[in-house]
């Protein structure tokens, strides 16, 4: 919101040699944020003056323009000139060359005179050119900055100006004025107003405030005036869409008179262009009083005027001339002829009001916040209005700001206003809260006193009772304080207002017991260990297209799969929630490998998406209303389950190479090691064997599972099929675990191996087995079969080939056995070897070699 500050001080005690910046100070007391400052003097520096063109001689030039040499009066005749400088002529005539032709001799326009500086750092001096010295320039209103109109001169009478000869044109247009900028939240509406923001700022200083709505003689009731109706058959959650609407009227307008210079430079200022008068008019009120308002060609309408919301495959044009097809939730203001515009949003074309007007009806409504932000995003029609519509504005306004509207067209218009207008709606209940009488103290932290609480609140506008009970205070919030609905609204409204700084700041003390959640505590773990490990950490878009679902979300090929189609996906390529982590990461992997870097060990650890019966809610909770448990339990039960899950992917080299070093290309031993680092960081061991995934090559990918039976992951190598469809390096391997699953498996603590002080006896043994039993069961069954003095066994070999019977493998296995009292004997490890041999041969028919 930008504030000029000569309109600041009609209504607030403001210094007179305060600036911009020492508002925007003032106001972050109360909790604004400064944004800028708007001074037109940082970049035009006079002088610039009143001048009338004496005479005019146009001059071809050989390059087919024709140019004006004008002699111009820069001093009342008969005055001497005080200015001083080079090139400025004592005699009180400037001769200047000008390329325009929009004016004639008589003329008053804006002269900037030698040591003028205009925006751009446009020095203007007497130089020679086209044969004459040109000392000065005649502006244009887009040389002066103060428009975008560069077809012609600034002709002071089009504007509606007769100064004196010699007046500082500065002065005269308003160019002396400055704008604060401040940063307005989307609770503080109504601070989207100068009548807003004065009253804050005589909250900051402790000055007087003067309501510009207090100013205004609006009649207490209005009748007979224009047909209007609110008919409003599909409200949002149960709110009319329209519950005020005023209309006014006046006739013998004259629309084409200029907009007055004071009204233009506080409109420029703050941020709005000059149209039209009747437009700026309205443009003017909406930002004084924060009611947006709206003129119609009265001659232009037809029947009465219906607020309704639109029907299927109903239209308008809008004002920029753009038709818009409607929504059927969109809130209309319509006559016989149909739409005549978004309520609250931007008017139709149809009724627009041109230079031609005479009659004019205004209309001050007040629309519901919803429907105007709906039919906003909807229809990507931002707009003044519909900004502070959105936000929430003064209901009790609506009258006062047509009347304002009226009055400025009687002024300066010279319209004539019908005593005779329309008032229609309902004004909602005052909201009425009870504040404890040490609530804000307890929550804020400060003792306040009853005259602060009760100022502070009384200062907002608020009536304030005291409470039968207890001492609370019964608040009953002004209607330009929508957001005023809780207590602890009013709790911060009272710091804001005794003042932030008051505030005591003070170290909260951590109440024990609190900290990191087990989950979250095993994630950091894991994170860590891979980290450590040397992996890179990830982060991958959730987003994914059908066919990277299909293939990763499921092992099985053509297995039913269910995934959650995103309604307005980013593109139609990934439309869908992922079922698994790897698309992703493989895809962060192709693009890095894409770009030179090769040698990648990279994991992520995120959320996927399983939907599983109910999904989302047959309907949304109204807004204002806290759901109850049951419409909670309703929303929770309609979210996907979003287990996190583990993934790696490993291609190209462990190492880079060097100098008497040879790096070894990842393999699925290494995919199946970081699994297992993630099991053993847990407190949980993996059962791995051969597995089957569409994602992983048909012979090299494991299964890993719970001692249970669950399954919780694949690991491996990718399969060649996908590696090629992605350009990624063969033998490229990855993992998957479902962490979620890990976590609950794991001990609560995890107990250390007592580290045993005697040494260790090894023993080796090679077995024979059939080639389809996996050696996870063999390493079982030796485990099972070798007792309490086993401390491990590792399988570090496999073999099949010559010397072996076709059909069979040989397994070779390393045994590590210790007592924990004493040191084993070689027959005590030879023993327990050949213990853990019977139980192979027993089960698998393992012979040793």
């Amino acid at each position: 919101m930008r504030i000029p500050l000569s309109w600041l001080r009609e209504f607030a005690q403001v210094p007179a040699e305060a600036t911009a910046e020492d508002v925007m100070a003032e106001l972050v007391k109360v909790g604004f944020e400064e944004e800028a400052v708007h001074r037109p003097t940082d970049e035009l520096r006079g002088p610039i003056v009143v001048g009338q063109v004496l005479s005019l001689v146009k001059e071809p030039q050989s390059n087919g323009k024709t140019i004006n040499w004008c002699q111009v009066r820069v001093v009342p005749e008969g005055q001497e000139q005080t200015l001083t400088g080079k090139g400025i002529d004592p005699s009180g005539v400037q001769g200047i060359i000008c390329g325009a032709h929009n004016f004639v001799e008589g003329d008053k326009v804006v002269v900037t005179l030698p040591g003028a500086v205009l925006p751009g750092d446009f020095h203007i001096s007497a130089r020679k050119t086209y044969g004459h010295l040109s000392a000065g320039m005649i502006a244009s209103v887009r040389e002066l900055g103060i428009g975008e109109d560069h077809d012609g001169i600034l002709v002071l009478s089009r504007i509606g100006l007769d100064p004196e000869i010699g007046t500082d044109a500065m002065s005269l247009l308003g160019l002396y004025d400055e704008a604060a900028e401040i940063n307005v939240t989307p609770d503080r509406g109504y601070a989207f107003s100068i009548r807003g923001v004065a009253r804050e700022y005589a909250h900051a200083t402790g000055t007087v405030f003067t309501d510009p709505a207090a100013k205004v003689n609006a009649p207490a009731a209005l009748s007979g005036g224009y047909g209007v109706k609110l008919n409003d058959d599909a409200p949002i959650y149960g709110k009319p869409g329209c519950d005020r609407f005023v209309a006014r009227t006046v006739r013998g307008v004259d629309a084409s008179r200029p907009t007055p210079p004071w009204m233009v430079s506080r409109l420029r200022l703050a941020g709005i262009r000059s149209i039209s008068l009747p437009v700026d008019i309205s443009n003017y009120v909406m930002l004084e009083l924060g009611q947006p308002n709206h003129c119609y060609d009265l001659d232009k309408l037809s029947g009465d005027i219906v607020v309704r919301r639109a029907v299927a495959g109903e239209k308008i044009t809008t004002l920029d001339d753009k038709v818009r097809a409607l929504d059927v939730e969109d809130l209309l203001i319509t006559d016989d002829s149909g739409a005549i515009g978004i309520a609250g949003v931007m008017g139709g074309a149809n009724t627009e009001v041109s230079d031609s007007t005479t009659n004019i009806l205004v209309e001050a409504a007040h629309f519901d916040e919803v429907s105007i932000a709906r039919s906003r995003r909807r229809h990507k029609l931002p707009s003044e209005a519909s900004k502070r519509f959105e936000r929430g504005v003064d209901w009790q306004v609506a009258n006062v700001a047509a009347q304002r509207v009226v009055d400025l067209l009687v002024e300066l218009a010279g319209g004539t206003a019908d005593e005779a207008g329309t008032d229609v709606g309902t004004a909602p209940d005052a909201v009425t809260i009870e504040l404890p009488a040490n609530y804000a103290a307890s929550r804020i932290g400060i003792d306040f006193t009853e005259e602060q609480i009760t100022g502070s609140l009384r200062d907002l506008g608020a009536i304030v009772l005291m409470g039968e009970e207890n001492g609370s205070y019964l608040v009953t919030a002004p209607s330009w304080r929508n957001d005023l609905e809780t207590k602890e609204d009013l709790s911060e409204e009272i710091a804001r207002l005794v003042g932030y700084d008051n505030i005591p700041a003070t170290l909260p003390v951590a109440p024990p017991g609190r900290g990191l959640t087990r989950t979250q505590q095993q994630k950091r773990r894991v994170v860590q260990a891979l980290a450590d490990a040397g992996l890179t950490e990830v982060l991958s878009y959730p987003f994914v297209s059908k066919s990277s679902n299909d293939i990763f979300g499921v092992a099985e090929a053509g297995a039913t799969r269910t995934a959650l189609k995103l309604a307005n996906p980013i593109s139609e390529e990934h439309g869908y929630l992922r079922t698994s982590v790897l698309p992703g990461l493989i895809e962060v992997a192709r693009r890095n490998h894409s770009r030179g870097f090769r040698d990648l060990a990279l994991f992520e650890a995120g959320s996927v998406f399983l939907p599983a019966g109910q999904l989302g809610t047959a309907s949304i909770p109204p807004l204002g209303v806290k759901p109850s448990e049951e419409v909670l339990d309703g929303l929770y039960d309609g979210v996907p389950d979003q287990p996190l899950h583990i993934a790696a992917v490993l291609t190209g080299h462990d190492s880079p190479a060097a100098a008497a070093h040879t790096p070894r290309a990842w393999d699925w031993a290494d995919a199946l090691d970081v699994a297992r680092l993630v099991g053993d960081v847990l407190g949980v061991e993996l059962v791995v064997s051969q597995g089957s995934h569409q994602a992983f090559h048909p012979g090299r990918a494991a299964k890993l599972a719970l001692r249970s039976g669950d399954i919780v992951g694949y690991a491996g190598e990718l399969h060649p099929k996908l590696l090629a469809a992605h350009d990624m390096p063969a033998r490229s391997v990855a993992l998957e675990l479902n962490a979620d699953a890990l976590f609950d498996a794991a001990p609560d603590v995890i107990v250390a191996k007592h580290i045993s002080g005697f040494p260790v006896a090894t023993q080796d043994v090679a077995l024979v087995v059939p080639q389809d039993i996996p050696a996870d069961a063999v390493l079982a069954a030796l485990r099972e079969g070798a007792g309490e003095l086993l401390e491990d066994v590792a399988l570090f070999d496999v073999y099949a080939g010559h010397g072996i019977e076709d059909g069979k493998k040989s397994l070779a296995f390393a045994l590590r056995f210790r007592a924990a009292d004493r040191t084993l004997t070689a027959d005590e490890a030879s023993e327990a070897r050949e213990a853990a041999v019977a139980v192979a041969a027993e089960r698998f028919g393992a012979v040793q070699r």
